[in-house]
């Protein structure tokens, strides 16, 4: 079961919904489970081009999960719904917590340790050099729209504004991801690592990078053909409950767990590790001015007030 208990994810879940053909398409793999890409362009009677947009859209507001499989002709992409069962309940923390935001920028990174292939830009051109390290330490970062490494991570200082006698219940970040690659391509697995003040939090396991010819919304012009443009957005809560990605469990870490307290720092820590099973690897992050959604990395806390 998946519950959706803010606005922003009711948004997404609506607009993913607000279709004939994604209804259809959810139907399919309620009835007969899940699908190849051509078996639901030929049962809907869709292009294949149009049915990915469609898979796009339903697989970010978390709708459904894809997966790979070996086929006659290569790897085929496998869509199955990812709950039977949705609550959707946005205003569920309205009148019993407390909350404040931000939007942190992604090239405001407090530490990082990263290995080739690496690299960032700006909005009018790369910063430093590409496979140099030495240049995410360069003043210019702060101005990063895109950041993208092979291995290793990347630490965000996130605002503490809480007060003595608060208790904080849930924790949330929003951000642009995908997997590092060269150029575009769809099947290159990797895991990126969360963690807050260095507590696990789990895993996402992003299946590629997304170049041409499908290019960024708000990827600038002058961006190398074949250079990743998008990813997928990733909504990551630490509640109560457990740790989440898109409202599916991650990992039992709650938030009481990071005994965050008013005079608590709180980082945030991105990281990709190589290992035999994920050989690819490899992490990009899109912020304003890249990608699909003209957004750096947003954060959402709700605090109680003591009884």
């Amino acid at each position: 079961m998946r519950e959706i208990n803010n606005l922003n994810e009711t948004l997404l879940f609506c607009k993913a919904l607000g279709s004939d053909i994604r209804i259809k398409i959810v139907k399919l793999l309620h009835e007969r489970g899940p699908m190849n890409l051509n078996e639901l362009s030929e049962v809907l009677g869709v292009t294949n081009g149009a049915m990915t947009a469609h898979i796009k859209l339903l697989a970010e507001a978390g709708v459904i999960k894809i997966t790979h499989s070996s086929g006659k002709r290569g790897s085929q992409k496998i869509c199955s719904l990812r709950e039977m069962k949705v609550i959707v309940n946005p205003f569920r923390h309205a009148c019993a917590v407390n909350a404040y935001a931000a939007e942190i920028p992604i090239g405001s990174y407090c530490n990082y340790d990263v290995s080739p292939a690496c690299g960032l830009a700006g909005p009018q051109s790369v910063i430093g050099e590409i496979d140099d390290p030495r240049y995410f330490s360069a003043p210019e970062r702060v101005n990063a729209g895109i950041i993208w490494f092979a291995n290793g991570f990347l630490e965000f200082r996130i605002p503490n504004y809480i007060k003595r006698g608060q208790t904080l219940k849930e924790i949330k970040f929003s951000f642009e991801l995908s997997a590092q690659v060269p150029g575009g391509c769809e099947e290159f697995p990797s895991n990126v690592n969360f963690s807050i003040n260095d507590i696990p939090l789990g895993f996402w396991s992003c299946s590629g990078g997304f170049g041409a010819p499908v290019n960024g919304y708000n990827t600038p012009s002058w961006w190398p053909e074949g250079w990743a443009t998008s990813g997928l957005l990733k909504v990551l809560t630490v509640n109560e409950e457990g740790s989440f990605i898109d409202g599916s469990k991650i990992s039992d870490a709650t938030v009481d767990a990071l005994k965050i307290d008013f005079r608590s720092s709180i980082i945030l820590r991105l990281a990709i590790s190589r290992t035999r099973s994920i050989p690819c690897g490899g992490l990009t992050l899109f912020g304003k001015g890249f990608g699909n959604y003209g957004q750096d990395i947003r954060f959402e806390a709700l605090y109680k007030d003591s009884e």
